[in-house]
């Protein structure tokens, strides 16, 4: 059985993988994320998770392994708000996205000998109005500090999220459904094929 191996350092993708019962390994990639001038936030995430999964299978020595590498955004009015610098712009993320829907997008990309295939989710998450007082109460929490949009909706940023329309683990960080479709498309085992 072909190897999988999983191109993060995200913790809340390794869960994610866990928890559909993919056997899998973990590689370390470092790639530049900025995005390119002019980069839509589709293509953005797109070439992330396709760079990190090349970048993960160029690492290995393992012929016929497959590496599976995802990146996800937040979009507000077309920009694509990263992991803050620092405290100001986290404060300002959080109250550009106050009582507003905003986009994630994510995207997850399955690379191997035969070359490497992406699948973009996206979801629409919307917030209630955030106080300055929570704003820095969340930040001073530690959890904005690393977190694309400085959220994160498993954790608790939920207390923000008024509606959500889409995938709640693209969210996350890794649309389930769609990785579970790449993962089969190959012949790699997950909870829905462990038994057969």
């Amino acid at each position: 059985m072909a190897a999988l191996f999983l191109a993060s350092a995200s913790p809340r993708r390794r869960e994610l993988l866990t928890q559909i019962g993919a056997p899998f390994s973990l590689l370390s990639v470092s790639i530049d994320e900025t995005p390119l001038p002019g980069e839509a936030p589709e293509a953005y995430v797109q070439r992330l998770a396709r760079e990190k999964a090349a970048a993960g299978l160029a690492a290995l020595d393992e012929p016929g392994a497959f590496v599976l590498g995802a990146d996800t955004t937040v979009v507000l009015d077309e920009r694509i708000l990263g992991k803050p610098a620092d405290r100001a712009d986290a404060l300002a993320m959080l109250g550009a996205l106050s009582g507003r829907e905003h986009q994630v997008l994510t995207a997850v990309a399955l690379a191997g000998e035969a070359g490497c295939e992406v699948r973009l989710v996206g979801s629409h998450v919307g917030f209630r109005s955030i106080t300055p007082a929570e704003a820095e109460a969340y930040w001073a929490s530690g959890e904005p500090q690393d977190k694309a949009g400085a959220y994160a909706i498993q954790g608790l940023g939920a207390i923000f999220v008024s509606s959500l329309r889409g995938s709640y683990s693209a969210v996350v960080g890794l649309p389930l459904c769609e990785t579970a479709q790449l993962l089969e498309a190959r012949g790699l085992p997950y909870w829905a094929k462990s038994s057969a």
